[in-house]
């Protein structure tokens, strides 16, 4: 009987939610599973800083040196399995997975959105421009949402979510900011742990 599932987390970028989920281990919110793999697709991801400071063992996979999307998901599933690794976390993943590799992993993939899906998803919708395009709509609540991933962007069922109130004067920095803080890092670490004590039961 496993007592912890191995937690692979994927990164493009500085890896704020990566800290978000290292400190949530640390204090003990995420306890029925441990991240023992960061895997990036950019070599100067600041995340991977952030997984050597956590003795976190590292992996760089780039497209452009594999050749194609296909190759380098094929060496993804082949490092995310010789890690024996139980469940995956995109944290601000800049890459759209197939679905050859999202039926590989099924139920074991999950991300994190920066708005209350089903609105502001999909498609194009990462970064700062979700967050321009719910000011533009003038919303007055968004938020976060950790979802499981399929084949669809942004289109897996819903693990949990975190509403956020838009105040006057907000830019989409601003309330990108405001989102990681009140939603993204705060349902991020819960809705691993959630799923890790589920995965455990399988």
């Amino acid at each position: 009987m496993l007592n912890q599932i191995n937690i692979a987390v994927l990164v493009s970028g500085g890896g704020t939610n990566l800290q978000a989920l290292i400190n949530a281990q640390d204090s003990g919110i995420i306890k029925s599973g441990k991240i023992t793999l960061v895997v990036s697709n950019n070599k100067d991801a600041y995340a991977l800083e952030r997984a050597k400071k956590a003795n976190i063992e590292t992996a760089v996979l780039l497209k452009k040196e594999l050749g194609s999307q296909e190759i380098f998901e094929d060496k993804l599933i082949e490092t995310l399995k010789a890690h024996n690794i139980g469940l995956i976390v995109l944290a601000g993943f800049m890459s759209i997975l197939s679905e050859k590799f999202t039926k590989t992993f099924e139920g074991r993939i999950i991300n994190v959105h920066p708005s209350l899906i089903p609105s502001f998803c999909g498609k194009g919708f990462y970064g700062l421009k979700v967050h321009e395009e719910a000011l533009k709509y003038g919303v007055k609540v968004t938020g976060a949402t950790v979802h499981f991933v399929n084949e669809i962007p942004d289109g897996g069922k819903i693990i949990m979510q975190k509403a956020v109130e838009i105040q006057d004067g907000d830019t989409p920095e601003v309330l990108q900011k405001r989102v990681m803080e009140q939603a993204e890092w705060i349902i991020l670490p819960n809705a691993t742990e959630k799923v890790c004590s589920e995965l455990l039961k399988v």
